[in-house]
């Protein structure tokens, strides 16, 4: 894992901002920490330490999502920036997200 996703006791802290210009990096590096959970475990990322979010980091969650249901795997992602909350729900897409 890079500096972005580093595993943090049972969870993966995600830090950095969540952006177009990381997007790529985001998605390739989660889907590899979902892979690296136990089968039929729970991925669970943590984003307390996100500084910058647009509307990129609402596509790598969904990223995440169906990496993790392709792996028959439960995404959580906790503490979650007021500001991709916001865009979840401009979006509408705020409960299709597991944000906790």
């Amino acid at each position: 894992m890079s500096q972005q996703i580093q595993r943090a006791g049972g969870r993966w802290a995600v830090s950095g901002n969540m952006t177009l210009e990381t997007a790529s990096a985001l998605l390739a590096e989660g889907v590899t920490a979902i892979a690296e959970t136990a089968a039929g475990g729970e991925a669970a990322f943590d984003l307390a330490a996100v500084a910058d979010v647009d509307s990129s980091g609402l596509a790598v969650l969904f990223g995440w999502q169906r990496a993790a249901s392709a792996e028959g795997k439960a995404l959580r992602v906790a503490n979650p920036p007021a500001n991709l909350v916001s865009l979840a729900e401009v979006y509408g897409a705020a409960e299709l997200l597991p944000l906790s």
